[in-house]
């Protein structure tokens, strides 16, 4: 299990990059949670990991009252200056496995690219206390897409060779069973597109977002950006290249 002290500081030096860079969600999502678990406008979310607030941002925009709880201070800071204009936000220094908000104050707990992150009984049992009944949550991903064309595949396998952290984060998939431990049963899943655009600069602060990726004054840092330079040269198509995601949408009630 990764060390969670670890997970909460490992993207600290990330953050503009990541603010920049990482993928929004596609606009069914929050059509989908409507369909799925019934989430209207006056719900309450609680957003676990939420980080530089891309995955806040929906909810608010669909009239929801969000709590962003965030560990990193960096990265909480960056989400509270990027959602500053929406009144129905609250920022909370926190974890998953320990919110600091009351029992029972919110009507849907979301986690988007974190739940790899949290140490998953404490945060079950964390859940059930914040959340009222029917305790409605839901998992998303981004997943990139690594063979969706020669791009995709030459920059994985940058990733393989460069990675300081690459092939363990990778082999960190998670699992039906952990859903199951979080939920108590198998949920609901649904898949949905979605795509980034880049010219170079876009590429270069998406692949420094990445935790795994040799920051700079590290000894491959430089061969690294060579080769990554190199690969947009060779696949770039009136000067951009593209990342496809899968999102990935697990949702049920907790119980």
């Amino acid at each position: 299990m990764t060390d969670p002290a670890d997970s909460k500081r490992r993207f600290t030096d990330r953050v503009n990059d990541y603010r920049r860079a990482r993928p929004g969600y596609p606009p069914e999502l929050i059509a989908t949670l409507a369909e799925l678990v019934g989430l209207t406008p006056d719900w309450v979310v609680a957003d676990l990991g939420s980080g530089t607030g891309l995955s806040t941002k929906p909810f608010l925009e669909h009239g929801n009252t969000v709590v962003g709880v965030e560990p990193n201070q960096a990265m909480r800071k960056a989400g509270e200056d990027f959602l500053h204009e929406y009144s129905h936000f609250r920022s909370q220094a926190g974890a998953s496995e320990a919110t600091g908000l009351p029992d029972g104050s919110v009507d849907l707990v979301i986690a988007a690219q974190a739940f790899h992150w949290f140490d998953v009984p404490t945060t079950r049992s964390e859940c059930l206390r914040i959340l009222r009944e029917p305790r409605w949550a839901a998992l998303i991903w981004n997943v990139r897409r690594t063979d969706a064309d020669d791009f995709a595949r030459g920059y994985e396998g940058l990733l393989e060779r460069w990675g300081t952290d690459y092939m363990a984060y990778r082999a960190r998939r998670i699992e039906t069973d952990e859903l199951r431990a979080f939920f108590g049963k198998q949920p609901e899943e649904r898949s949905m597109s979605n795509r980034q655009i880049f010219d170079y600069e876009g590429l270069r602060a998406r692949h420094m977002s990445s935790s795994y990726v040799p920051p700079v004054g590290h000894r491959d840092h430089d061969p690294m950006m060579d080769e990554l330079r190199g690969l947009f040269a060779e696949h770039a198509q009136n000067g951009e290249v593209r990342f496809e995601y899968e999102t990935q949408l697990f949702a049920a009630r907790i119980t």
